[in-house]
């Protein structure tokens, strides 16, 4: 679970919605405070994440003349869900994500972020002239390997029979087990809000993806899109050696971010934009 750093928008950014291929999704959007000659940028959080999770990189993309828009997937936080399992499949996300694409106009630079980054290598696949690169962020080839696999199980058998109140308070004491200092009030009240804000049967799609979903390296290969991977030192979802080695399959650019877990954008946002802008720069 991705933690922001803080939650007060940069005078450049603004909440707003956006359309998908159903419906709207809840969105941060951040203009840019020069010319925008370096092309829009769509970001894609996580399992349990949210748009907040790229908080504090809003603002330096934006200087660097790119439009910026972060998104709650479908039924994450924010951004309604339907109930229809079916409606979170990655391919149906990945919609979406092209249909954002297309509402921007031009052909985006595409960020996911751990399950955010199977659905926009879903996208990639669907529709590559839709996008100007790929950035697979804290994403490994396929399903998420144990132990980190292990809380994604107990929370694919969690959903079926509790509510998400109480799966909240049981992850909680999990984790309060070995975080070694506990999140201040305000910021425990928030993920607390947006933890349950989510549509459980969201969630148990994407957990079962997460732990199911299938190698498309090959595919992607195929695809000609510049594509950059990723990660933070420490990553504790897909191994740091296992994302390098699919940077080698993909013939991808890859950065390590020092200091960063599996969230680089929240942990260390600045390295996590000056990669995403040393990258972008390449491709004018």
């Amino acid at each position: 679970m991705s933690t922001p750093p803080f939650f007060d928008l940069p005078a450049c950014a603004r909440t707003a919605e956006v359309p998908a291929a159903r419906g709207r999704l809840a969105a941060l959007v951040a203009s840019p405070t020069a010319g925008a000659d370096g092309g829009p940028a769509v970001l894609v959080p996580g399992f349990t994440g949210s748009k907040e999770d790229f908080i504090a990189v809003l603002e330096p993309l934006a200087e660097a003349g790119h439009q910026v828009v972060a998104i709650d997937q479908r039924g994450q936080f924010e951004s309604p869900g339907d109930g229809d399992p079916s409606a979170y499949d990655i391919k149906v996300l990945a919609e979406d994500v092209v249909a954002v694409a297309h509402h921007l106009g031009e052909p985006v630079h595409l960020v996911g972020h751990s399950f955010g980054g199977l659905v926009a290598r879903a996208a990639a696949l669907a529709e590559p002239a839709a996008l100007r690169s790929l950035t697979l962020m804290s994403c490994g080839p396929a399903a998420i390997p144990h132990p980190a696999a292990s809380n994604l199980e107990l929370i694919s058998q969690a959903l079926p029979v509790m509510d998400i109140e109480s799966i909240w308070m049981a992850k909680r004491q999990l984790e309060a087990q070995t975080e070694a200092v506990p999140p201040p009030p305000d910021v425990e009240a928030w993920l607390h809000r947006r933890f349950v804000a989510n549509d459980p049967v969201a969630l148990l799609r994407m957990a079962e993806q997460l732990l199911t979903e299938e190698d498309r390296l090959d595919e992607l290969a195929t695809v000609d899109l510049p594509v950059l991977v990723v990660y933070g030192e420490a990553d504790d979802a897909w191994p740091p050696v296992s994302q390098a080695a699919m940077a080698r399959r993909l013939r991808a650019r890859v950065q390590v971010i020092t200091g960063a877990g599996h969230s680089p954008a929240a942990e260390r946002p600045a390295e996590t934009a000056a990669a995403l802008l040393s990258f972008w720069a390449q491709l004018r």
